[in-house]
């Protein structure tokens, strides 16, 4: 199995760093979050990975980060997505070569491999087309590939430990499996602590509160932890954050985040709910009690929880039946509070409020 790549970083005072991760080909939000946070070229930015794969624009943000390199500093990390292509054209065992028949064809126009194939006209119709693609890749795409090879698996500063999916310790890190540190499932649950912030992504950290849907950063400082993966692309209320750090002397941390929705102003004030669910994909099956056009009344298998979902939100995979990630939670909202407004419904609104996702039942102005 591959090690990790590890790559030293100088974080100086005075220099502002922003960390981003998880941007699965998402272009307009990519740049939409650098505009808003005010990128400039006395910013250091950091890549966690999982730049590319499952959106339509993931070639193309991979030579945005390419062009961005040219004028800024800008830092890329592998993750678990990044490494697809080079690892398809080079046809190392570390991914499996049935692996790639489910994902090119499953993911279609979202995976980069096929973004290729359409760029050059290769026919991309079957496994059997594969040895003439990687052959095209190598010819035509040979500084992206170069690009991809490149990249570390750790960034590692003074006071800073950069990886997309987390590491078991802080020393021998060149010792470390490099997948193990690209996908690393469920990293806060390890219950580790480290002496460096440790800063990843990978997990969209919405999938830890059984309760509340927030895809806002969590901080940890007793555990010098930060996971910042906020579902983009991959969740329909999803958002790309970006962590930013004053220096690499700072720990006053703030973030800022992106997620496309139109805003509206709160006009009424709501309690939060207590007792609410937030249904995962990792435990998504349910039982529809009773079909609607809008909602459904549903039996949540995990928890036996019956609530009402968005019938649009239901789907059916393997024989299952299966939701989008939904929640009964009610958020609490003030006059005044700005939402992002995910759905209209006629009982309110599937709304976000720094980050957290619940619903709102009270008037709103555009």
């Amino acid at each position: 199995m591959e090690l990790a790549k590890v790559e030293h970083i100088q974080l100086p005072a005075g220099r502002r760093v922003l960390v981003i991760s998880d941007i699965h080909g998402n272009l307009t939000f990519f740049k939409a979050l650098l505009r808003q946070v005010g990128f400039c070229a006395d910013d250091i930015l950091i890549l966690l990975g999982d730049v590319l794969e499952k959106g339509v624009d993931s070639l193309a943000t991979l030579r945005y980060v390419m062009s961005l390199r040219e004028h800024y500093e800008v830092h890329m990390l592998c993750g678990n997505c990044d490494n697809l292509t080079f690892h398809f054209v080079d046809q190392t065992p570390d991914i499996p070569p049935e692996f790639y028949n489910s994902y090119v064809f499953g993911w279609g126009e979202k995976c980069v491999l096929t973004q290729m194939a359409r760029e050059v006209g290769v026919p991309l119709e079957s496994p059997a087309d594969f040895p003439n693609l990687r052959a095209v890749i190598q010819e035509r795409f040979a500084p992206e590939l170069a690009f991809l090879r490149s990249l570390p698996t750790i960034l590692l500063s003074d006071r800073f430990l950069f990886v997309h999916g987390g590491v078991y310790r802080e020393d021998r890190l060149e010792q470390l499996t490099a997948w193990r540190c690209m996908k690393n499932d469920n990293f806060l649950s390890l219950g580790l602590s480290f002496h460096r912030w440790v800063v990843v992504g990978h997990w969209p950290v919405t999938l830890y509160d059984p309760s509340i849907p927030s895809a806002a950063p969590i901080i940890l400082p007793e555990r010098h932890i930060i996971s910042i993966d906020g579902g983009c692309q991959l969740k329909w209320d999803g958002q790309l954050n970006a962590l930013i750090i004053p220096d690499g002397e700072s720990e006053d941390f703030s973030w800022q985040s992106y997620d496309g929705f139109p805003t509206a102003v709160a006009l009424d004030r709501q309690e939060a709910s207590t007792g609410s669910i937030n249904i995962r994909w990792h435990e998504n099956p349910v039982e529809v009690l009773e079909w609607g056009e809008e909602f459904s009344r549903c039996r949540h298998l995990a928890s036996g929880r019956v609530l009402d979902i968005l019938t649009e939100y239901l789907y059916e995979k393997g024989g299952v039946t299966r939701c989008e990630d939904s929640t009964d939670y009610r958020l609490p909202v003030e006059p005044g509070d700005v939402l992002s407004i995910v759905r209209t419904t006629s009982r309110g609104y599937l709304a976000k409020k720094d980050g957290v996702t619940g619903w709102y039942a009270g008037r709103i102005q555009s």
